[in-house]
């Protein structure tokens, strides 16, 4: 599963969660929200629970929880939680240094990819889980 898309699955996770008060969901039941393979749901929520925003109920009537209020859950704590190298990448292969552009495009774009990061960073930081969950009930 692609970067964006684990993100993306991670927050529709949670926002399930955070809309069930407290009631405990199965891997199915998400799968079948997020239309995807429960498989794909328990990697997501493995990820979620090892930064311990979820927690997991065993037996019959079991299934994840949010381990945080909504309120206290942000959207970059979920996107660290789920994706394991968010740097963007560059050149695959080392730039011809003889070339006036392959010689100074590396350093030139990780700036900006640098300064786009932080901007991101920012707005998904300020944003929480709950800002979420409300903007999904107002869809409604």
């Amino acid at each position: 599963m692609s970067k964006n898309c684990r993100f993306a699955v991670a927050v529709h996770t949670c926002a399930l969660l955070g809309m069930e008060d407290g009631q405990p969901l199965t891997s199915e039941w998400i799968a079948g929200s997020v239309n995807t393979n429960p498989v794909v749901i328990r990697r997501i929520l493995s990820a979620l629970a090892k930064a311990e925003l979820v927690t997991s109920i065993r037996g019959s009537n079991g299934g994840s929880l949010l381990a945080k209020a909504p309120e206290h859950i942000t959207l970059l704590d979920i996107q660290r939680a789920v994706d394991d190298d968010d740097t963007p990448a560059l050149h695959n292969q080392p730039p011809n240094q003889k070339c006036p552009v392959g010689r100074g495009i590396q350093p030139v774009l990780r700036r900006v990819l640098d300064r786009a990061e932080a901007a991101r960073e920012a707005v998904l930081a300020t944003t929480l889980l709950a800002e979420v969950i409300g903007n999904i009930r107002a869809c409604q």
